[in-house]
């Protein structure tokens, strides 16, 4: 399997994660129907504090094994590659076996004193063996990231998606009549029958593909200590960013329903109205990351492959197109999200009161994707540290907001939006700082910011006429023709002013002419 370019790599992920979010949404569409707003809500009470757990157990190992395994093969030295590999992934089973047992015997305690809603213990019971399936696939994902080799990821999350959707909607429905809680097993039973298949058709990948030292070429090898200095000195940092943003979802999750109870609302609303927040305004708000995903991981590699030759025209280069992508793709999502929200949460979910959460998010959103692009470019460059950082200040805001906005009178989850729109205009302001001071990054205002806003204006004229005429005919219809001429009017703006150019589609061309 060859080396894949950046943009080649990102392209590979975007698609996967285009795949991935067709299946996904239509998944969300379905359980939401299915398990209601409170069985969402029972699940995404629990999940985040997974999702810390496996950050812990994880430790950054997989970021660092996919910057330094692109290190060491910008050198030449594919035997000091897949040492980096071997031992990173001794490290994540042993980490991830401790964090294992730790978890079974303290969840008694965790649902007597953390988790609000006293339903959710066996759908916390079904997640915890992901941890260790989880950890070691993170290790292959890793391994072929730092290889430029972006299609054996790409191939697994599709596998695990599918497998995901159907288990998890099989399961739900056979265990519906139960009662909510015992259908939302269905969504934990589904992630981790997914990551299993996912992590055994990684691990053949990698049995088939894995790189070998050309003979002749016999590299010195470093010290193990220094190669753990190395695994862990950015390892850590990472952790420290990543279980900052998890705990974080922990707490909210744990902490929103509480102060949505003591601004006067039953245990059964607060956990629905928090199962609109993160089901359904959540899932449409997060749909644009599938681009900035893939940019942030095809970014980790590409700019510690440019920093180790020493090109810095190069990482600013890659550094700029990526966030002119990530802003020229954000902003019309945020357009469609803040003109068609009861429709698009009406239609797709069946729950158009969740749409003046989503218009209030919809104000975050191009800080949001610009944020998570950033954070990559910065884990790249090997300063995982500074998007901690500003995850640490940003995080602080959004927690106080959540605590003191939510139980003000005629605010409730509305005083949630607010802080969550706070937290990534915040952090997204930091980390450009950061890239300004460490690379010389600056945005151009007139080509990055100007054109494209003026693009989205004439984008969300088209489809405020579009939505007055059609709406009272059909919401499906309005949101049918509204988005396709609006995106179409979108881009055509973006040519016009200068704002993207036929040279941006040639690395698209050149993959199809290879392919076909």
């Amino acid at each position: 399997m060859s080396r894949q370019s950046f943009i080649t790599g990102a392209l590979i992920l975007l698609v996967a994660s285009f795949i991935n979010r067709i299946i996904g949404f239509s998944y969300q569409m379905i359980i939401v129907r299915l398990i209601k707003p409170e069985g969402i809500g029972l699940f995404n009470m629990v999940f985040p504090f997974y999702v810390m757990v496996l950050v812990l157990a994880t430790m950054g190992i997989p970021v660092a094994i996919a910057k330094l395994v692109a290190e060491e093969v910008a050198r030449h030295n594919i035997r000091g590659a897949n040492r980096i590999f071997k031992l990173s992934l001794i490290l994540l089973i042993a980490l991830s076996v401790f964090f294992t047992v730790v978890l079974l015997l303290a969840s008694p305690l965790l649902m007597k004193y953390v988790f609000p809603n006293p339903k959710v213990y066996y759908i916390f019971l079904c997640l915890i063996p992901g941890i260790i399936v989880v950890a070691i696939c993170s290790a292959f994902r890793g391994y072929f990231q730092g290889l430029q080799q972006m299609t054996p990821t790409a191939v697994t999350q599709i596998i695990e998606q599918m497998v995901r959707v159907a288990s998890g909607l099989a399961i739900a429905y056979l265990l519906l009549p139960r009662g909510v809680e015992y259908a939302a097993l269905g969504a934990s039973l589904g992630v981790v029958i997914g990551e299993f298949v996912g992590c055994l058709t990684m691990i053949y990948l990698y049995l088939v593909n894995r790189q070998k030292q050309p003979s002749g070429k016999v590299m010195p090898q470093e010290p193990l200590p220094q190669t753990f200095r190395r695994i862990f000195g950015l390892g850590i940092p990472v952790t420290m960013t990543r279980f900052t943003s998890t705990f974080l979802m922990s707490v909210e999750a744990v902490l929103l329903p509480m102060r949505l109870r003591e601004a006067g609302m039953t245990m059964t609303e607060a956990t629905s109205i928090f199962g609109l927040l993160v089901g359904v305004a959540d899932t449409l708000l997060f749909t644009p990351t599938m681009i900035t995903a893939a940019l942030a991981t095809a970014l980790i590699p590409a700019i510690s492959d440019a920093l180790a030759l020493q090109n810095h025209h190069l990482v600013l280069s890659r550094t700029s197109k990526a966030l002119r992508i990530t802003i020229c793709a954000g902003l019309p999502c945020t357009v469609a999200f803040a003109l068609l929200p009861t429709e698009m949460c009406g239609v797709l979910f069946g729950y158009p009161k969740a749409g003046p959460i989503l218009a209030a998010l919809a104000i975050g959103g191009p800080f949001l994707y610009f944020q998570q692009t950033t954070t990559g470019i910065l884990q790249g460059l090997g300063y995982a540290v500074k998007p901690f950082k500003n995850l640490v200040i940003a995080s602080i805001v959004k927690i106080l907001g959540i605590y003191y906005l939510t139980v003000i009178p005629g605010l409730g989850i509305t005083g949630a939006v607010i802080a969550q729109v706070l937290c990534y205009m915040i952090m997204a302001f930091l980390n450009y700082l950061d890239l300004q001071q460490l690379i010389g990054y600056r945005i151009h205002f007139s080509h990055d910011i100007f054109k494209p806003c003026l693009a989205a204006v004439g984008m969300a004229v088209v489809v405020w006429h579009i939505k007055l005429i059609l709406l009272p005919i059909s919401p499906l219809l309005t949101l049918l023709v509204a988005l396709t001429a609006g995106c179409l009017v979108y881009l055509v703006f973006l040519f016009l002013l200068g704002s993207i150019h036929r040279d941006d589609f040639r690395p698209i061309k050149q993959i199809i002419i290879k392919k076909f």
